[in-house]
């Protein structure tokens, strides 16, 4: 075989190595290649139970209940159509806080709640993507 015909070889197993590692990739992605699932998300398409998931959304105001244990706390995440009640148990963020936004990581459970592993707070819900900007309430409307 002529060296020409080898590198031209060698280039097409590449390119045809490189595009089956993207077909698996984005097989494996599939459902996941979101950041974080919404209530509303929840409300219309339940994730499995048991599946390591990322809750995102507002903390609803008067909702931060800190449980006898002293670590664990409850708490519901909501936006404009939906809430799910979460709980966790650990430290939690300081800017964490009721009225917040919140992405917490974790489960669902049968019940339909979220069981938290880890929380992470947002710092400023002045920006949000313009595709989930809408799905959000204002920190403000949450008070009920």
């Amino acid at each position: 075989m002529k060296r020409k015909h080898q590198r031209l070889f060698l280039g097409l197993a590449a390119l045809a190595a490189i595009g089956g590692a993207s077909a698996l990739a984005l097989s494996a992605l599939q459902d996941q290649a979101a950041f974080f699932y919404t209530p509303s998300d929840v409300a219309t398409r339940k994730p499995d139970v048991d599946k390591a998931v990322r809750l995102g959304g507002m903390v609803e105001k008067g909702s931060l209940k800190h449980l006898k244990d002293g670590v664990t706390i409850a708490f519901v995440v909501a936006d404009k159509e939906a809430k799910v009640p979460v709980r966790f148990t650990g430290v939690a963020p300081d800017l964490f806080k009721e009225g917040s936004g919140v992405v917490a990581e974790g489960k669902f459970t049968a019940e339909g709640g979220f069981v938290a592993d880890n929380l992470l707070a947002k710092h400023d819900e002045r920006y949000m993507p313009p595709e989930i900007a809408d799905k959000m309430p204002s920190p403000d409307t949450l008070a009920k």
